[in-house]
């Protein structure tokens, strides 16, 4: 499926601002004001500035959230989000509710109190973005994740994504039978997106600590329907090609 730019001058504006500088940007930026988010539950919240708004928002990090305090602006900033930005970018720091900073150990575990399949789903959201997908939760699509080319403003999602851990057991509980793999395509291709399966293989190692995340191994399939009237072959060709053969 090609990408579906959303007007015209669209992929000459993605390709001039590239997800990797953007997220180059943000990363000097965080780093240079050392920034500091409050954990909140099940996301984290980030006092910013005009600049900094803009850079998050461009780089596809979290989203804004209206407070009553005009003279401040907050991101809220999703597990996945936040611990990308706190373990592999090493651009973040997190204040508990007892106000001390935590550890990526720390964070890891409450995380996974909070997420059973954290180590999972946070494996298929880091290999995404490594390669410079934009990613954004994909609850509306019944799915983990969505993933753009670039930001959502100048181009449709491309894949709609479900993070699976390798082999059977209770994390797996998902297109176990062959109703669930259809139901899911079904509605991937009614919103114009491929299923991408992201399968994380833990190699035996567990999830005890983050350090066990770079022996984790992952795997991508794309699941997609089978039109006939694209597979069929075209009977009129294969008769013109009979008929040369003979002559």
């Amino acid at each position: 499926m090609k990408p579906r730019w959303k007007g015209k001058g669209s992929e000459a504006k993605a390709s001039a601002d590239p997800m990797s500088k953007i997220v180059s940007q943000l990363h000097s930026s965080l780093i240079q004001t050392k920034t500091c988010g409050l954990l909140s539950s099940c996301s984290v919240l980030v006092e910013v500035d005009a600049e900094l708004a803009d850079l998050l928002n461009r780089a596809c990090f979290g989203r804004p959230r209206i407070t009553a305090q005009k003279d401040k602006q907050w991101f809220q900033l999703d597990m996945e989000e936040t611990f990308y930005l706190c373990f592999s970018f090493k651009c973040l720091k997190v204040i508990g509710e007892d106000g001390s900073i935590k550890t990526n150990e720390e964070l890891w575990e409450y995380f996974k109190s909070k997420k059973p399949v954290f180590p999972i789903s946070y494996k298929a959201y880091s290999h995404l973005r490594h390669k410079n997908w934009a990613v954004r939760l994909g609850l509306q699509y019944g799915v983990d994740f969505v993933a753009y080319r670039h930001h959502p403003a100048l181009v449709h999602s491309e894949y709609a994504v479900l993070a699976l851990p390798e082999g059977d057991n209770d994390l797996n509980d998902r297109l176990r039978v062959w109703s669930d793999v259809h139901c899911t395509v079904r509605l991937c291709g009614s919103v114009a997106k491929t299923l991408l399966i992201v399968i994380v293989n833990s190699n035996g190692l567990g999830s005890n600590s983050p350090s066990c995340l770079e022996h984790y191994t992952v795997e991508e399939r794309t699941i997609t329907r089978w039109n006939p009237e694209q597979s069929r072959e075209d009977q009129r060709g294969l008769q013109n090609q009979t008929k040369e053969g003979i002559i």
